[in-house]
């Protein structure tokens, strides 16, 4: 659970902007998104290979360059 303390001379957009990017550390949004709906095994499977072979791509790339 993420939390925010709004101090006395901030705002309450900027305090706002702390607990989005605390959120967004946290992974807490993805985590829902990821939640929303069942994902079958298979999809499972399929959507972590995809991003390794992503992740092997870009690693691949910066090795190279």
């Amino acid at each position: 659970m993420s939390e925010v303390i709004i101090h006395d001379d901030e705002s309450f957009e900027r305090a706002l902007k702390r607990f989005k990017k605390k959120c967004e550390k946290a992974g807490i949004l993805s985590d829902l998104r990821k939640h929303r709906h069942y994902e079958k095994p298979s999809e499972k499977r399929k959507r972590k290979q995809n991003a390794a072979v992503r992740k092997t791509r870009r690693t691949a790339r910066f090795a190279r360059g």
